[in-house]
């Protein structure tokens, strides 16, 4: 856990805001919860600020507290990121259509569900390829399986017992599945990356058969590119 405390913001806004949000990114890096003092180490407070800054964010269901008092995102987001998912859904459409078409195959937008789980934002089937894979929007599928999930899993922090492909992932900018959501299909993927690091969505293709993921893999790492950059994401 980082005791570095973070830069100052600007004098022109509001400290006790930029430490709320800070305590919401530092959650959304911290899947298994933290307690009040590791959140005030980790943004640079001291204790009594953090625990007031937890009560509040609690208060607005943006966090929450399990039976052992470890603090986590909560359900409060999902409505908050609603709107950001309206967006997301705008800009990658023209991305998902290009992608789809010019590889011939299924084009996807995942996101983070919860702490474990990616569900598919939106699926794009190409319109002139002689066979595809279909599946549909909604489809909620566990965190470390298939390449959606292993390439959100990338853009996160390493954790405990991670699998090797997440690990290579992370070196190559994609990550690639085969036969681990869907039988026969393989997956490959890129993540979609936010501020600091985090992912907000991943972006890939689905095929039947691939040889060689090289060149699926340059063209899922360049769509991301883009959908972050059309978002404005740093």
């Amino acid at each position: 856990m980082p005791t570095t405390p973070a830069p100052q913001p600007d004098p022109r806004t509001s400290k006790t805001l930029h430490n709320g949000i800070e305590v919401l990114e530092l959650l959304s890096r911290s899947p298994h919860g933290l307690s009040v003092t590791e959140v005030a180490e980790g943004i640079g407070v001291h204790r009594t600020v953090a625990h007031r800054l937890v009560r509040t964010l609690e208060e607005h269901r943006l966090c929450k507290r399990d039976s052992f008092k470890r603090i986590t995102l909560g359900p409060g987001l999902v409505a908050l990121a609603e709107s950001v998912e309206v967006d997301l859904r705008e800009v990658a459409r023209p991305v998902l259509a290009d992608l789809a078409e010019a590889q011939g195959a299924t084009a996807h937008l995942v996101v983070p569900e919860g702490e474990d789980e990616a569900r598919a934002l939106m699926v794009v089937e190409p319109r002139h390829a002689r066979a595809h894979i279909a599946f549909r929007t909604g489809r909620v599928d566990p965190l470390g399986k298939g390449s959606a999930g292993l390439a959100l899993l990338s853009a996160m922090p390493p954790r405990p017992g991670e699998r090797e492909e997440v690990s290579l992932a992370r070196r190559r900018g994609y990550a690639v599945s085969h036969a681990e959501v869907t039988n026969a299909v393989t997956g490959v993927s890129a993540p979609v990356v936010g501020p600091r690091g985090a992912p907000v969505a991943s972006i890939g293709i689905s095929v039947l058969e691939l040889d060689d993921p090289a060149p699926f893999g340059e063209a899922v790492v360049d769509a991301a590119r883009l959908i972050a950059g059309m978002l404005h994401l740093p």
